[in-house]
């Protein structure tokens, strides 16, 4: 009978050990799942503010006509991206400007529409003779303008 007695404490106690063993696994695995949760939004925020910054320069700016001509050409082939130049020509004959890369609509400060289709200028706004001529030595101010969620749509350079 003790013999029974023994046995029955040691199943008790396994069975009891092995309870608390899985309780602790599930309460970890569960912190560790709101710990993981708030990592990843750290993170999209973090990577927000990244792809962001590249865009700072041109927030706001003065930049001279040499610096425009460098965004285009850096700019200009992304997707669903625009860059659009108003030179002091262009306020006269044509004040929405010239997009390179892809056009976009702004309704107030907000991209409605990007509307594809690759424009390139770039030769025309090297040549003096263009009305699309962007004057290395000019002053443009530089803002950048963002669709309804929040993304970076294009920037805007419109000669002083």
């Amino acid at each position: 009978m003790e013999e029974n007695t023994g046995v029955g404490i040691r199943v008790a106690a396994g069975i009891f050990l092995t309870i608390m063993l899985i309780t602790i696994v599930v309460i970890i695995t569960i912190s560790s799942q709101d710990a993981a949760k708030q990592g990843q939004t750290k993170m999209a925020a973090i990577t927000t503010q990244l792809s962001d910054t590249e865009y700072q320069t041109y927030s706001n700016t003065t930049l001279s006509g040499s610096q425009v001509l460098n965004a285009i050409r850096q700019y200009m082939n992304q997707e669903q991206f625009g860059v659009q130049v108003i030179t002091g020509k262009q306020k006269i004959t044509n004040p929405s400007g010239t997009f390179y890369g892809n056009e976009f609509v702004v309704n107030g400060s907000v991209v409605t529409e990007v509307k594809y289709g690759k424009r390139d200028y770039l030769s025309s706004a090297e040549n003096q003779s263009s009305d699309l001529y962007i004057n290395p030595s000019g002053k443009f101010q530089s803002s950048i303008v963002r669709d309804e969620n929040n993304m970076i749509r294009g920037i805007i350079f419109k000669q002083q």
